[in-house]
Order: C-alpha cells, then sequence, then structure tokens
C-alpha cells in the first residue's frame, strides 16, 4: 500500500459561536497561496466512529476530525494517477472512507492531453490519515472522465460510482458527445467494472444546458442503484435492480428543470442546478423513498430555487416539485445538497441563500424536513453573509453528511480576498 507522505499540518480550526443562531461555526481551512485556493468541499460521516469525519477540497486538500468537526488536521492526497479535483469523499459502513477525484498521470495539468482520462478512488483504512494509491475507473483514450460521484452499498460494502465523460471536452462538433458512465467496485476499490453508458439520449460537449451532467448515484435498501442526471430542461433518472449488472432500457423524465441546469447568479463567475439524489435507508415510515433535488430558475432570472421530488415505487413515477425554501419570491438559493440521515430518515438540504440582503451578501442556510419531504423548516446556519466575487472561483458544489442526528453542511466562504472552507456543528 502506498502511504501519503504529506506531513499531517494541525489547523488552529476556529470554533465561533453564533450570535443569532444555534449552531457553531467551524472555519477548517483558509486559503494560504499554496496552490489551488480551497472550494468545491467534500464531507462524509464515518458510520463506525461518528466522531471520525473527513472532508476534502481542490484540488488535493484532505482534512480530518476526530471530535465530530470541531478540530480538524490537513493533509495533501498524492496518486500515481494524479489529483485533480472534483473531490468526492463518502464513507462505508465498516468505516472505510474513499476519495474520488479527478485525474492527472502526467503532472502537466492542461498542457497534456492525458489530464481527466479517469476517475480515480483512493480509499483510507484509518479514518483518513492514511490513502492508498488509488484504483482508476473509465480510462478510454483520451477521452475527457469528469465531474464523478459515489455511494456505498450498506449490506456488502459495495461502491458504486457515476461520472459524464466527454469524446472532446468543449467541442461544438455534432461528432462529439457526453455520455452518464457507471463503474462499481468491492469495497476495496482496486478493481473496477467496465465502465458502461447508461443513459439513452446523449449531450454535446460544450459543458452547458445541452451537456449530460450531475450524476450523482445512490443505493437503496436492497442493493438498488438510483442515479439522476440533467440535459437541458429535463431530469432524467435511471435505476439498476440488480447492483449495477442491468439498467433499464428507457430512461425515466422524472421532473422539469426549467431554464436548464446552467444558471447565471449575479456575483458568481460560474452555477449550475444539479441534481443530487437520495434514498431513505433508515427503518423509518419512508425507508426506500427516493428524493432528487435541485435549483432552477423557473420563475425568472431573479429568482433561483431549490426543489425536491420523491418517489415511493422506486423511480417509476416522482411527486409534483416541491418549493423548499420558504422565503418570498424574488431571491436566489443555490449551490444545493442533499442528504438523508440512514437511522433517522431525516432529509437535509443545504444551500447558499440572499433572502436576508438585496445585493449579492450570501448566507447559508439549512433545510430540515422530519415527515419524508413533505414539509421543509429553514434556518441560516452561517454565521457571518459573504459577498462573493465573479473572479474568484467558488468551485461547482457544497456539501452535507448526516448521521444519527449529527450533521455536517460544508460550505466555501470568501472573506478579505481569501477562498475558505466552513462547517456548522448541527445536532438533532
Amino acid at each position: 500500500m502506498v502511504r501519503e507522505a504529506i506531513l499531517i499540518l494541525a489547523l488552529s480550526a476556529s470554533l465561533e459561536v453564533l450570535a443569532q443562531g444555534r449552531w457553531a461555526n467551524i472555519i477548517i481551512d483558509v486559503e494560504d497561496g499554496r496552490g489551488y485556493p480551497p472550494c468545491e468541499p467534500s464531507i462524509a460521516i464515518n458510520p463506525k466512529d461518528p466522531g471520525n469525519i473527513v472532508a476534502g477540497a481542490i484540488l488535493d486538500r484532505v482534512y480530518v476530525s476526530r471530535d465530530t468537526g470541531k478540530t480538524w488536521t490537513e493533509s495533501r492526497l498524492t496518486s500515481s494517477a494524479g489529483v485533480f479535483g472534483d473531490p468526492c469523499v463518502v464513507a462505508g459502513t465498516n468505516g472505510d472512507f474513499y476519495y474520488l477525484h479527478l485525474s492527472d498521470p502526467s503532472g502537466k495539468g492542461w498542457s497534456d492531453p492525458s489530464l481527466l482520462d479517469r476517475i480515480v478512488c483512493q480509499r483510507s483504512k484509518d479514518g483518513g490519515n492514511s490513502w492508498n494509491d488509488g484504483g482508476f475507473m473509465g480510462l478510454n483514450g483520451n477521452r475527457d472522465q469528469d465531474k464523478e460521484w459515489a455511494a456505498v452499498d450498506t449490506r456488502n460494502g459495495r461502491i458504486h460510482a457515476t461520472w459524464t465523460e466527454f469524446q472532446k471536452y468543449g467541442s461544438n462538433s455534432e461528432q462529439d458527445s457526453t455520455f452518464i458512465m457507471y463503474a462499481s467496485s468491492s469495497r476495496k476499490a482496486k478493481k473496477w467494472s467496465k465502465a458502461v453508458r447508461i443513459n439513452q439520449i446523449a449531450g454535446n460537449c460544450v459543458d452547458s444546458d445541452g451537456t449530460v451532467e450531475g450524476a450523482v448515484p445512490a443505493v437503496g435498501p436492497n442493493g438498488e442503484v438510483y442515479v439522476s442526471w440533467a440535459l437541458n430542461e429535463q431530469i432524467w433518472f435511471d435505476r439498476s435492480l440488480d447492483g449495477g449488472k442491468t439498467w433499464m432500457e428507457k430512461d425515466v423524465s422524472a421532473t422539469a428543470i426549467p431554464g436548464g441546469w446552467d444558471i447565471d447568479i449575479p456575483g458568481i463567475g460560474r452555477a449550475n442546478g444539479m441534481p443530487v439524489t437520495r434514498v431513505d435507508l433508515s427503518e423509518g415510515p419512508y425507508k426506500g423513498t427516493i428524493y432528487i433535488n435541485w435549483c432552477d430558475q423557473r420563475f425568472g432570472k431573479e429568482d433561483t430555487d431549490v426543489w425536491m421530488i420523491r418517489s415511493k415505487d422506486q423511480g417509476t413515477t416522482w411527486s409534483e416539485p416541491l418549493r423548499v425554501n420558504n422565503d418570498l419570491p424574488g431571491k436566489h438559493q443555490f449551490f444545493t445538497w442533499m442528504d438523508v440521515d440512514p437511522v433517522t430518515g431525516y432529509i437535509y438540504i443545504v444551500f447558499y441563500d440572499r433572502r436576508n440582503h438585496e445585493g449579492n451578501e450570501t448566507d447559508v442556510y439549512l433545510a430540515v424536513s422530519k415527515d419524508g419531504g413533505n414539509t421543509f423548516e429553514n434556518m441560516e446556519i452561517s454565521r457571518y453573509a459573504f459577498t462573493p466575487s465573479e473572479r474568484v472561483f467558488f468551485g461547482d458544489y457544497n456539501n452535507i453528511s448526516a448521521y444519527d442526528g449529527i450533521v455536517r453542511p460544508i460550505w466555501t466562504h470568501y472573506e478579505n480576498k481569501k477562498l475558505s472552507i466552513r462547517t456548522a456543528l448541527v445536532e438533532f
């Protein structure tokens, strides 16, 4: 096993008690001038030891906590296949952590066509302190493999991943397309199955509404694999009822995403409303329910909202969209992510929110549903608002993880011309 050689540095993570809210905020990391500034954070709670939490941020940052997120240590991830962002951190039921990311095998970045030639998955067996060199999936010549995510089967530890394959990233040619790809591996995550295309309708390679994007898988209580993605003004859904071996012959149009997934947010250079898929794995009354969460601008360019639909029949039929944010119309809520507590079944959705401001000042909100998505309570969880800059890349997502009432949202903050990664110590 290849061990990470980078010295783990202790961060003086800052505990901030909310002046007008319920939850303490923690500063996990602050831009330090070394490489890319931290953004696109991902986080996972160890179900075997909920005090152990691991997070990641671009390009190669790893954060580990042993006290439910109050204090953190930082390290940098290395792999022979390179580490080039889009961090996805997930936890297995046995306490293993998996860190998926994009590749840079030559180490030359954008100057080499081998960049993004595969999806890499590295495994930690010691709570995030060290990582193996990683297995990989999707290698297909110089095609670009992008925007991956993963989920773990709680019954057997098998890990399932989906992502977008570009035949030629950024191409306007009708000869170049994008596909939603799928692969899986045993809990060792070293050898992955052959990547297969699971979507019927291909997208273009422009990386905008006409591109298939946002594939986030979820695993059901009996090993079903569910995934949704966006294309133009539709969210599409596919499923495998045999653990990823076979998929539906025809994708289901789950709901509309009016205006498309590529959205404009003032002060943000790039934003999206891509869907997130989750399943209730609890023993509660909503066990097996599938949820899809996204953002769109169906009420106009000046009004971005957070939405959710659900299915109780394995994705065959879907509910009407429910507006998650409960403010008056006319404000922006964006960069949403969702998790469902596998113990309680509560749904948690984190998003940026401008309901309290007239300009581009931005807060972080959490929406909570304890009744299977029938109703949502909204609460502000960030201590300070921030004003983003279009010249600063904020990444493409935030994230959240929940386990047995411990809820850890994670987001990117901008202050004093520096990006930082923050969480809130939310408990239910």
